[in-house]
């Protein structure tokens, strides 16, 4: 009941998932999580994290304007916290898939959507999870036995979505 996904080039993980949620979306599945959209800005300036919440319209910045040069991480840990008590609510409101847009630093560190993951996972609600190549031995420590590695492409990847909520209805 947990997928994941590792796909390689910059934001192709982010399109992945997004593409998998609307396909997914049409075929009537009730789903929470949030997807990322990156909206392209200045070409001198990095551009804006958006998480479009699954559950509901909001949409929330994750990124924060560090300046030009810096080399920190842009992630705002509190825009991100916010996104988590959306998606959190979300599986309250009754969710088939919960759909996380990435296992990165903040879940690494037991923060971020790990306990909306292992929620999920408590009340029987699979999920889906794109992994960055560099948080996967991470991932796969987390998940231990639990993770079905899934290959990167939209219609493999709906259709074992559609085969874990059917499953659960038999």
């Amino acid at each position: 009941m947990l997928g994941y996904v590792v796909a390689d080039g910059r934001g192709a993980a982010d399109r992945l998932i997004r593409d998998v949620a609307a396909r997914l979306r049409d075929k009537g599945l009730r789903l929470t999580g949030a997807v990322q959209v990156n909206p392209e800005g200045k070409p001198a300036h990095k551009c804006h994290m958006d998480l479009h919440i699954l559950s509901g319209t909001e949409v929330v910045r994750i990124s924060q304007d560090l300046g030009t040069h810096s080399q920190g991480c842009r992630l705002d840990p509190d825009g991100l916290e916010r996104a988590v008590g959306l998606v959190t609510a979300g599986l309250d409101d009754g969710a088939d898939l919960l759909v996380v847009n990435k296992f990165g630093k903040q879940e690494m560190d037991g923060r971020g959507f790990r306990p909306v993951i292992a929620e999920a996972l408590s009340r029987d609600i699979p999920v889906l999870v794109a992994v960055n190549p560099g948080s996967l031995d991470a991932f796969l420590t987390y998940a231990e036995d639990l993770a079905e590695p899934l290959e990167p492409d939209v219609s493999t990847v709906a259709a074992w979505c559609l085969r874990q909520r059917a499953s659960d209805h038999v």
